[in-house]
């Protein structure tokens, strides 16, 4: 990979990580005056939207009226300047830029040939990341103002199991059995004269959400163990067998109040309310096609 190359693709995983924060996402090539205008259409239709896809790539790159002419834009090289330093400490010397443009130029050469040979036919990666690259351009087009604190509010009751302190418990359980010989243990452990090879392989599970243990050791397990009594050891059945388990600690849960967690609701509210319009406008194009199964 390239270093210019290497550079955009890091962004651009930067930019996935972080797409609740608008300020975290990554630089781009610069658009035009008259098309960052119609992105700040809230309702701009998907057509134009997807015209606009490719327009900003026939700008950065016109296609060429010989397969065989390279054209490196002022607006490539603008961008590779922008791009070789995240912290903006410094900019590429005229070395440094002709390196990149070359790796770049390199790499335009290698893809040209290659889609002449067919290469990229059938070829999923290639797909993936042509797909890829739409979906951050689509990402890029998604204006979401701030939600009110009507909206936020609203959104919050429904979705406050989020940010609640779920009931927790801490137990010790050993390894699945028959029930026979967990009730051996369990005389063994009340006796303090288990074997050494059972006091090692009984795990201490701390500080498990309740809501959690049905998952992974079945409902009759978990309402077992919230009937025991701490401190005191008692088999019990899950879903893979019979264990000796001892209820060591509990602390109810607590409900989380909107205005101790406002500004970490209003992040994941951004997140999910651009992810929304994104899917909408991916939708709005799935129209202009029709998708057959064969059988």
């Amino acid at each position: 990979m390239t270093d210019a190359a290497h550079t955009l693709e890091t962004k651009a995983d930067t930019f996935t990580a972080n797409s609740s924060d608008p300020a975290s996402k990554p630089s781009r090539f610069k658009l035009p005056a008259a098309v960052r205008a119609l992105g700040r259409e809230p309702l701009l239709h998907f057509a134009l939207l997807g015209a606009l896809i490719f327009g900003i790539d026939a700008a950065l790159r016109p296609p060429a009226k010989d397969d065989k002419v390279i054209i490196v834009t002022k607006a490539m090289r603008q961008s590779f300047i922008d791009n070789f330093d995240e912290d903006k400490a410094r900019v590429p010397a005229d070395s440094e830029l002709e390196k990149m443009i070359d790796s770049w130029v390199a790499s335009e050469i290698l893809y040209r040939e290659g889609k002449a040979l067919g290469v990229d036919r059938g070829d999923d990666m290639i797909r993936d990341r042509v797909a890829f690259k739409l979906q951050l351009l689509i990402f890029d087009q998604v204006r979401v103002a701030q939600p009110t604190e009507e909206q936020l509010r609203a959104w919050f009751a429904g979705n406050h199991e989020q940010f609640d302190e779920p009931e927790e418990v801490g137990f010790y359980l050993t390894p699945a059995t028959d029930e026979a010989t967990a009730r051996h243990q369990l005389e063994d452990v009340t006796a303090q004269r288990e074997a050494e090879e059972l006091r090692n392989q009984t795990r201490a599970i701390l500080g498990r959400p309740v809501a959690s243990l049905s998952a992974s050791f079945g409902e009759g397990f978990r309402d077992a163990l919230l009937a025991m009594p701490q401190g005191q050891w008692n088999v019990v059945r899950s879903k893979e067998g019979w264990h000796v388990i001892r209820l060591d600690s509990r602390r109810p849960g607590a409900l989380a109040k909107f205005e101790d967690v406002q500004e970490a609701a209003a992040k994941i509210w951004y997140t999910e309310e651009t992810r929304k319009r994104a899917w909408e406008a991916v939708n709005r194009l799935k129209a202009n096609y029709k998708v057959q199964y064969e059988r």
